[in-house]
């Protein structure tokens, strides 16, 4: 009876529910508490439930799940409930993935670290993708594979326990004391993870962690599906040409990089650079068998970035993460000579990952000095030739910057280009990400794309429609955002001429970088530096909150970047650098301007702050 109950609500949920739940890749935090994510959402969504209310005025009410939907969303949140509750469980136990590999690998990795076994079983064949041998040598995982006939007569294992299902009936899954973790593989829309016992709820954590970090969560569109078909209606996908918007998409990125070579299309950012991370990470223990792997990162870059590669060094003893100051005070150049002499005395392989322009501080280094450091010859402590860097550029803020064409900057590089697409490549409609090789790293990419499939971390096909409709018409959108971006720049440096904006300088534009963000270190004052730390976050916050208060429609609290419309306003310390040091965390305003704004409106709230201050 409470079943039937639970699948009609869900069902006038689906039918009532905001379009934004559907459509939107970043939602305003100002009814947000990342503290309570998910959590939060789920309270009140139970009260809305015990109610009887799927009125579209209530559910518009409910609080953001979470702050970015590559981690989770309205949708995700709904459908693990859902799940949970039509199977006696929790919805915190329920975790939904767009990759069916991630929640194996999450599983494995926690029991990486805590010395533990683990068992994957399974009916029927295993996919294809899921290479044992590459888990195990590549990754370092201790794996069994089993095949079972029966699931309730699974035998006790001193370790964890897997069990795989290929597309179940989700509403009521078949549980056996001796399983520890329920894996429903749905086909192309993902799978999910349902944690059996109290005694394994310490996984969550970094479970959800893995999904942050290597993955998303299962997509706003096929959850959608995914509950249709839980429902019982039939599902309402999306059509979509899969052959033809795939090449429109490639074409599109080999045009607007300069680069001959396939493109890799995954599910986000983190994907991809997941799969270079594990391809490269391959690929030197094959060409420089027992070398040490070092990973050359700037402390203080996108946070998901730091943490995911600081991440995979944990998992193997022979990778490590070496620190490359860039920004501020810091000489990118200088930093990146002086670490590869350290790698290259070793005789290590190096990969370096760094962002150019910066984020937040926006600065690009001196690109021949950097192309010079990058092509030098250096020698190991023997006095032998030390092995060439890798070079992993995320162009995230400068997409349409030609780096690696044939005859760009670093094309006597080896280097490896990749962009998050929630960004301009989409405008801020789907989460996919893209990476591209120059002619010298092009014989990587089969390693890359190898993990992309192992890892199951592909775009889906509505991904990749996006894309190929959005990615025509990317350029002529950046060169729009900049000139606004530009004009509200200069009229903040007139407005309030004490303050510090970091953005490239007119010259650079010329060379084609044309960012539409900038940081701004607002004036402050106090005796001590604590005292004008604390009054300068003060000011960024009340900056924020006017600007989000008296232009709703546009101004937003949130790390977007790139969308089609309205600006957006975040703290990098408390968002993108989430989990960077924090004496490497940047406490000042990032902002990020559209093509289409009223500017003329944010220029008025902003001198009616000034006045204020």
């Amino acid at each position: 009876m409470e079943a039937i109950k639970i699948l009609k609500y869900i069902k006038d949920v689906l039918e009532h529910m905001p379009s934004d739940w559907l459509k939107l890749t970043t939602h305003r935090l100002d009814i947000y508490n990342e503290k309570l994510a998910k959590t939060e959402f789920l309270t009140k969504f139970e009260n809305l439930y015990a109610a009887n209310n799927s009125k579209p005025s209530a559910l518009r009410e409910l609080p953001t799940a979470f702050d970015y939907i590559r981690l989770g969303h309205p949708l995700s949140s709904v459908l693990e409930w859902g799940i949970a509750n039509l199977n006696n469980t929790k919805p915190e136990n329920v975790i939904s993935f767009s990759s069916r590999s991630l929640p194996v690998l999450a599983v494995l990795r926690k029991n990486l670290f805590s010395k533990k076994k683990t068992r994957i079983m399974y009916t029927g064949q295993l996919p294809k993708f899921l290479k044992v041998d590459v888990l195990k040598q590549v990754y370092g995982y201790n794996l069994e594979l089993k095949q079972v006939e029966d699931i309730t007569k699974v035998a006790d294992f001193d370790g964890s326990t897997i069990f795989i299902a290929q597309q179940d009936e989700l509403s009521k899954l078949t549980f056996s004391p001796n399983i520890d973790f329920y894996i429903s593989f749905q086909g192309d829309l993902g799978s999910v993870l349902v944690i059996n016992g109290q005694k394994n709820e310490s996984y969550i954590s970094e479970i959800q962690h893995v999904r942050r970090r290597e993955t998303i969560a299962m997509t706003p569109a096929d959850c959608f599906s995914l509950l249709q078909r839980l429902t019982g209606k039939s599902s309402s996908a999306n059509k979509t040409n899969t052959e033809t918007d795939k090449e429109s998409a490639e074409d599109s990125i080999k045009k607007i990089t300069g680069t001959a070579t396939k493109p890799l299309i995954g599910s986000c950012g983190l994907s991809i650079q997941y799969a270079i991370m594990m391809g490269l990470i391959d690929d030197a223990l094959v060409k420089h068998k027992g070398k040490a792997i070092k990973i050359v990162v700037p402390p203080n870059c996108y946070g998901g970035t730091n943490d995911q590669a600081r991440r995979v060094a944990a998992c193997l003893e022979n990778v490590e993460v070496v620190d490359l100051p860039v920004d501020g005070v810091n000489d990118m150049v200088k930093s990146t000579d002086l670490v590869l002499d350290q790698v290259a005395k070793q005789d290590a392989v190096p990969y370096i990952i760094a962002e150019i322009p910066t984020n937040p501080r926006v600065e690009v280094p001196d690109l021949d000095k950097l192309r010079e450091v990058l092509n030098k010859t250096r020698k190991t402590a023997n006095g032998e030739a030390a092995i060439s860097p890798v070079f992993i550029l995320d162009q995230t803020f400068c997409p349409n910057v030609q780096f690696l064409r044939e005859d760009g900057i670093l094309s006597n590089i080896r280097t490896i280009s990749y962009v998050s697409g929630s960004k301009f490549p989409s405008g801020g409609k789907c989460t996919a990400g893209y990476c591209v090789a120059n002619k010298k790293a092009e014989a990587l990419m089969d390693k890359i794309e190898k993990h992309l499939v192992l890892c199951d971390n592909q775009a889906t096909d509505l991904q990749v429609a996006i894309l190929a409709e959005q990615l025509p018409s990317m350029n002529q959108r950046i060169q729009e955002a900049y000139k606004n971006t530009r004009e509200f720049v200069s009229f903040i440096e007139e407005t309030l001429p004490a303050a510090k904006i970091n953005f490239v300088s007119e010259e650079l534009a010329q060379e084609g970088f044309t960012p539409s963000v900038f940081s701004l270190d607002l004036p402050t004052k106090g005796n001590t530096d604590q005292e004008r730390e604390v009054y300068k976050r003060a000011l960024n916050q009340k900056l924020i909150e006017m600007m989000i208060s008296e232009i709703p429609n546009e101004s937003k609290y949130c790390v977007s970047y790139g969308q089609l419309k309205g600006c957006y306003w975040t703290i990098p310390a408390t968002s993108t650098q989430g989990t960077t040091k924090e004496d490497d965390k940047d406490y000042i305003a990032r902002v990020s301007v559209s093509p289409n704004l009223d500017l003329a409106l944010h220029k008025k709230v902003f001198a009616d702050f000034v006045k204020q201050i």
